[in-house]
């Protein structure tokens, strides 16, 4: 029974964590390019579930079979975060490419709470139900107590993503593209690199993941609203901090251990102290190990 518990605590924290990741990768690519920390990534996570709970709801009434739904509801809510991501680079951050850090900075919390608002405004400050996109497993029923089929779908999605992700880094041009502008952007222009197309396509690949992130847990949660993002976007913020911001595997690794503490503090300990566990994470870090897990420690010469 003790052994049960354990498990479902363990793979409770690797649902979390594979949705802190899907957020994270966002935080961590966008830094490992040009240095910033996207603070309205979080609100990109928002918009997408939102852009899926319209899809589907006018999908639904229409009468469309729900597998209709769920892929549609997916295309729409990636096309459009992805098109907010581009959008909001080249509004909001690409001016001040060039500028002091602190002005990119203030530049990403003004969007972020500009995002909060405006959804708000278009939308409502209430919690709106969402509707279950992911049935479930008839063979998976043994199961179910300690894992949902949404929850398997979430951590067999991430795993996809992440894998689909490391081809484009490694093994297609753009992303050699990716890895010469994070070395060095300057010489990756005098070599050719198109770095503001590169800037722009980390955006919109960050802005996907987040996406699918929010969609995936919007629908296994059961309900959303405008200030979902802030708090997710957060917790993947410390996670890609954790694992060593700029690094991919470090994120993914991050963003599982914060997942895993989170569950196993709340079902050993208490879950009103859930949040508190990503700020004190945040706060250890930054004082024993502000390179992160698998970050690296740099250098500069004054």
């Amino acid at each position: 029974m003790e052994f049960d518990f354990f498990l479902e605590l363990f793979l409770g924290g690797l649902t979390r964590g594979s949705i802190y990741a899907l957020i994270a990768l966002g935080y961590t690519m966008v830094y490992g390019i040009i240095q910033l920390i996207n603070f309205a990534h979080g609100e990109i996570y928002m918009i997408g579930a939102f852009t899926g709970l319209i899809v589907s709801s006018v999908l639904t009434m229409a009468g469309f079979p729900q597998l209709a739904v769920v892929v549609v509801a997916a295309c729409a809510a990636v096309i459009w975060s992805c098109a907010y991501g581009y959008t909001i680079e080249k509004i909001a951050y690409k001016p001040l490419r060039n500028a002091p850090r602190l002005s990119a900075l203030i530049s990403a919390i003004g969007m972020s709470l500009f995002l909060q608002n405006y959804v708000l405004l278009a939308q409502t400050s209430d919690f709106l139900p969402f509707p279950s996109l992911v049935p479930d497993f008839e063979f998976w029923d043994p199961y179910a107590h300690m894992m949902t089929s949404p929850e398997l779908v979430i951590i067999i999605t991430t795993v996809i993503v992440m894998i689909l992700l490391t081809i484009l880094i490694k093994f297609t041009q753009i992303g050699k593209a990716m890895r010469a502008t994070s070395q060095d952007a300057k010489m990756a222009s005098l070599l050719g690199v198109n770095v503001n197309r590169v800037v722009s396509i980390t955006f919109i690949v960050g802005s996907a993941t987040a996406a699918i992130g929010g969609l995936l847990i919007a629908s296994h949660i059961g309900q959303i609203n405008f200030y979902m993002g802030f708090i997710a976007g957060i917790k993947a913020f410390v996670a890609a901090v954790l694992g060593g911001i700029g690094s991919i595997p470090g994120a993914v690794l991050g963003s599982l251990i914060l997942g895993w503490t989170e569950s196993f503090f709340t079902g050993y300990i208490s879950s009103d102290y859930e949040d508190v566990f990503a700020f004190l994470f945040l706060v250890l870090i930054l004082i024993f190990r502000p390179s992160g897990i698998l970050g690296k420690s740099e250098t500069q010469k004054v």
